[in-house]
């Protein structure tokens, strides 16, 4: 297992780019892959999660290829897939099986799609019901991957999601580009809205009111170029670190700032954090902007209900923050932390107390009291991109080494973590 040894830093200061969205980078190429026609897309992610979503659809028969900064898509219009010749394999990226789910679902042929060992553990009976109740059929066990897909007509559905989830949302929208009719997805509270988005980059008819989302099918659409922006998931580290770190001043460049995805913006900016937004362009229906975060003092705040899905991804690293904060800081509602790339809610958990800090921990919430010290200590990522990340911060703030365990796992998300990491911080 690989590690990496982390030692404190004096700040954060610098310019930098952070990679392109994951969560978009995931959509361009299966929107893209279904269109008719050559898509070009620039700053797509190179993330793992991304790549295993690539090579899925290279099995079923897409033609993808690197063209200078660009990645081509040779898309082949809606039933333009063949059947695999092996069971596809989505890694360990739960946005890969759930997305790719709802466009087998109407493809003429038989798919099994697996993943890893830590995406066979997570819920997939939160797709497989609303593809059955648009027709199609799919085997499991114990409603977990391996799915055995078996394509068919679909039709139009109006679906109450009992949570709120992006990746629910967006497999029932593309499945919906092949049912005769509107097809209404609504949800407890707003998730990321980027396949909507995307779909109406691409042409098709996409409607988004509040907590509904819906797409008129069948729908043909045309290939296009796309130019992907930062991640805000990914910015959110360093976002972190620069408020933590004493005489910090750092920008992060061109990162995407989705109102469904500012979570992170607006909990820090709760806390009391000096972060401002630059200049907002749009750019293939996506907002973007440079953001800028000094070092500052934080006070604690409670996070619960609709805040909770705007930052299901970054409570590991608001939790670092949390420590830092003068106050308790409740996250409320986060039970969707359980089913995670890990168990986050006990990684978090565990984590923290061997560095000394002051937290507490029931079925669905988490409360950090703070400002506290905390100190070097060995830490498991278990096996989680976010946590590794989260916890390479906190190390950062720490007193002595500190020694991620696993660090390996940031490849999921964002490779070139710890090159950027360098790059920015200051040792003094």
């Amino acid at each position: 297992m690989a590690q990496k040894t982390i030692t404190p830093a004096k700040s954060m200061r610098g310019q930098i780019m952070v990679p392109g969205d994951k969560s978009i980078s995931h959509r361009a190429l299966i929107i893209a892959s279904i269109a008719r026609g050559t898509s070009r897309i620039r700053g797509l992610s190179t993330a793992s999660d991304v790549q295993a979503t690539r090579q899925c659809l290279q099995d079923l028969g897409i033609v993808i290829e690197d063209q200078e900064e660009d990645v081509v898509v040779h898309g082949r219009g809606r039933y333009g897939y063949h059947q695999p010749e092996k069971t596809l394999d989505a890694g360990n990226s739960g946005t890969t099986i759930r997305l790719l789910s709802g466009v087998l679902a109407a493809q003429p042929f038989t798919t099994t799609i697996t993943g890893d060992a830590s995406l066979r553990t997570r819920p997939m009976r939160r797709i497989i019901e609303p593809l059955e109740m648009m027709g199609a059929h799919i085997e499991s066990q114990d409603n977990k991957a391996p799915l055995t897909i078996k394509g068919g007509t679909l039709r139009a559905i109006d679906y109450a999601s009992t949570i709120a989830s992006a990746q629910i949302k967006a497999c029932i929208l593309l499945a919906a580009l092949y049912a005769k009719g509107t097809t209404r997805v609504t949800e407890p509270s707003q998730s990321r809205d980027h396949t909507e988005r995307m779909l109406d980059a691409f042409g098709v008819t996409a409607k988004c009111s509040g907590s509904c989302a819906a797409v008129m099918g069948p729908a043909e659409f045309d290939g296009r170029d796309l130019q992907i922006p930062g991640d805000i998931s990914s910015a959110a580290f360093f976002m972190v670190a620069a408020c933590l770190l004493p005489q910090s001043n750092l920008t992060l460049q061109q990162v995407g700032c989705n109102p469904t995805r500012l979570g992170i913006y607006d909990a820090l900016a709760a806390m009391g954090a000096p972060i401002q937004m630059g200049d907002v362009a749009a750019v293939d229906n996506e907002p973007r902007a440079d953001i800028s975060v000094k070092s500052g003092r934080l006070h604690a705040a409670t996070f619960a209900g609709s805040m909770i899905p705007r930052i299901i991804d970054e409570v590991p690293i608001l939790s670092i923050a949390a420590t830092q904060a003068s106050g308790t800081t409740v996250f409320r509602d986060v039970s969707e932390l359980r089913v995670k790339e890990s168990d986050r809610i006990t990684a978090i958990v565990t984590n923290l107390k061997l560095m000394g800090a002051d937290i507490k921990e029931d079925k669905d919430s988490i409360v950090i009291t703070g400002p506290t010290p905390l100190h070097g200590a060995v830490l498991d990522s278990f096996g989680d991109h976010r946590i590794a990340m989260a916890f390479s911060v906190a190390a950062l703030v720490a007193d002595g080494k500190s020694v991620i365990k696993g660090r390996q796992c940031v490849d999921v998300s964002f490779p070139d973590f710890y090159s950027l990491l360098q790059k920015v911080r200051y040792a003094g």
